[in-house]
C-alpha cells in the first residue's frame, strides 16, 4: 500500500489534467447530461477565473491566471499549446431547471473553495432551521456527486486502451484547432 505522500506524488497530475479535460468537455458542448447518463440537464460553464501551470525544464514553473466575468481564454488556449495544465477553475453548474452552483475547484487536492448553492427555502426561524440545513446538505451532497461521476467518467477514458488514439487525440486537436 502506497503512503499518501507518495501516492500524492505519484498521481498528483491526475486531477490538473481531470480539470483540462472537463474544460475541454464544456468547451467542445459535449453533452454533459449523457456523460452523466442524468435524468435532469446537467451543464457547465468556465466561471469568472482560470489558472493554468507550465512546469518548465529548469524546475521553474510558468503560471497563467485569466480573471474576469467576460475575459477571454485565448491566453489560456496558447498556454495549454505550451504544455500548460489548468490547475484552478472558477465553474457555474446548473443542474435540472433551477440549480445554479458556482464554485472554485484545486486539481492538485480537489478543494472546493467559494461554493455558492441554490438559495433554500424558508424564513430562517428556529422551526425551520433543521430543515434548511438538512437541504443546504442535500445541495452540498449533489454538487460533489457531480464532480465525482465526471472525475470517475474521466479515468475510466484515461485509463482505456483507445486514450491516446482517442481521448488524448481530440483534446490535442481541440487545443490546436485542428
Amino acid at each position: 500500500m502506497l503512503d499518501i505522500a507518495t501516492a500524492y506524488n505519484k498521481y498528483g497530475f491526475l486531477g490538473n489534467e481531470f480539470l483540462t479535460w472537463l474544460w475541454f468537455i464544456i468547451e467542445t458542448d459535449q453533452n454533459i447530461t449523457q456523460i452523466m447518463a442524468s435524468k435532469d440537464p446537467v451543464a457547465f460553464h468556465i466561471g469568472n477565473s482560470l489558472v493554468l501551470e507550465n512546469t518548465l525544464g529548469d524546475k521553474s514553473k510558468e503560471k497563467i491566471t485569466i480573471k474576469g466575468d467576460r475575459a477571454g481564454l485565448e491566453e489560456g488556449t496558447t498556454a495549454l499549446k505550451k504544455g500548460a495544465k489548468v490547475t484552478e477553475m472558477n465553474l457555474v453548474c446548473t443542474l435540472g431547471q433551477e440549480e445554479e452552483y458556482n464554485f472554485t475547484i484545486k486539481g492538485d487536492s480537489f478543494n472546493i473553495t467559494g461554493l455558492k448553492t441554490p438559495a433554500s427555502g424558508g424564513d430562517g426561524s428556529d422551526d425551520e432551521l433543521e430543515g434548511m440545513v438538512i437541504e443546504k446538505a442535500l445541495l452540498l451532497f449533489r454538487i460533489t456527486q457531480v464532480i465525482d461521476t465526471l472525475f470517475l467518467t474521466y479515468l475510466d477514458q484515461r485509463i482505456a486502451d483507445d486514450w491516446k488514439n482517442k481521448g488524448l487525440r481530440q483534446m490535442r486537436a481541440w487545443i490546436y484547432n485542428d
